[in-house]
């Protein structure tokens, strides 16, 4: 069976696997991948039990990516990032950077470094010196130590600040510090532990287009572990979700976010409302269930395995419903009651009783071409396209 990047399958056990159809390149050569994880678990053992962070996972990270592993607290992301850099070492399975097996090997003799939240940077250095730290350990000519950390501070935006000491700089500013001391070195992936987790919002943001552009500029692999959905969303090429100490999915930001293969990525990435409903018909590969008179849902099945009465589940997007007095030209449409109005600026969020049992919610933008805006109690018809309800498991 052949499958594609973005899909997710059951492993031993029922564990979920992610697969991706591009590690292997043209005529059979290995891809271009900067690391790469091969079956590995990670377990701790505390008070007499074991405890399984990592679960069996498998990952190919290309070269000059820059890949997030997206996940709630405890779900194993920060435990596989120690794992790529060897603060942790697998209790089964093996890490490989650029086709070499470093499972065994200390975090010193490893191309990679790490940027942690806490920039532990050295208060009694100046910024030049922080930057130019692990060049001097290396015996680096002073030539070439002046020549990098000239080119790098100007890449993170801090030409002019060299002789300034930590506690003049602001966050932001401490960070890209940090990054620059991380990147001086040239290593072959930087490994990035939700690193702007104590910034302020306004700064964060800020921080994430800065991040990206900096990636950009010295064409380094990023690995970037965040719980942030926006964040991920915003820098990542490609994003793995995890959950329990797996990969419930991989793939592009768009992908995750506008087909989400489980139940519980369409909960965790944005909002999502979740249907249920017994499928009363098949056709063209679209199945049909009834949801009362007047009222349907339909949903691509996309060579999914289902008949006739089987009990399906289904997720669409909350921007992708419209609203209105009677059922639109959209193939999906059910009765509701709106039980909820929040204006957020931008848009209006909408809570609306379905006749189906389900509170979904509903994202408008606030513009002209809106219309009025709806009040509680007021009886509506939920409409959207066929293409934006998604099966999931």
């Amino acid at each position: 069976m052949t499958m594609t990047e973005g899909q997710s399958v059951a492993g031993p056990g029922g564990q979920l696997a992610s697969v991706t159809s591009e590690l292997d390149g043209p005529q059979g050569a290995p891809a271009d991948v900067a690391i790469e994880l091969v079956g590995v678990a990670k377990e701790f053992h505390s008070r007499g039990e074991t405890v399984a962070a990592v679960r069996g996972i498998d990952l190919a990270v290309r070269r000059g990516e820059f890949f997030s592993m997206l996940g709630p607290s405890g779900c194993g992301k920060t435990t596989t990032m120690r794992m790529i850099a060897g603060f942790e070492e697998p209790t089964r399975g093996l890490v490989r950077l650029d086709g070499q097996d470093v499972t065994s090997i200390a975090p010193s003799k490893r191309d990679v470094n790490m940027v942690f939240q806490s920039y532990a940077l050295f208060p009694h250095m100046d910024v030049q010196e922080n930057v130019a730290f692990g060049l001097r350990r290396k015996k680096v000519a002073r030539s070439e130590i002046v020549r990098r950390v000239g080119e790098m501070l100007e890449i993170v935006d801090l030409t002019g600040r060299e002789k300034r000491r930590p506690r003049e700089l602001s966050g932001g500013q401490q960070q890209r510090v940090a990054l620059a001391r991380a990147l001086v070195n040239h290593p072959a992936a930087l490994l990035l532990d939700e690193p702007l987790g104590a910034l302020d919002l306004k700064l964060r943001q800020a921080m994430q287009v800065e991040l990206k552009r900096i990636q950009r500029e010295v064409g380094i692999t990023f690995v970037y572990v965040t719980h942030d959905q926006g964040e991920a969303l915003t820098m990542s090429d490609r994003i793995a979700v995890m959950n329990d100490g797996v990969v419930e999915q991989l793939g592009s930001p768009a992908e995750i976010y506008e087909h989400p293969k489980t139940k519980f990525v369409a909960g965790f990435i944005g909002t999502s409302n979740l249907l249920t409903g017994k499928l009363a018909r098949i056709d063209d590969g679209s199945g049909l269930i009834e949801a009362g008179v007047g009222e349907r849902i339909i949903v691509p099945l996309r060579g999914i395995a289902v008949s006739v009465g089987d009990d399906l589940e289904l997720t669409v997007r909350p921007e992708k419903i419209t609203l209105a007095a009677s059922p639109g030209a959209a193939g999906c449409a059910l009765r509701g009651t709106v039980t909820d109005v929040v204006y957020l600026g931008t848009s209006t969020s909408f809570t609306v009783a379905a006749s189906t049992g389900a509170d979904m919610v509903v994202f408008q933008q606030n513009s002209a071409a809106a219309g009025p805006v709806l009040s509680r109690g007021e009886q509506v018809w939920l409409s959207w396209e066929p293409g934006h309800s998604f099966l999931i498991r």
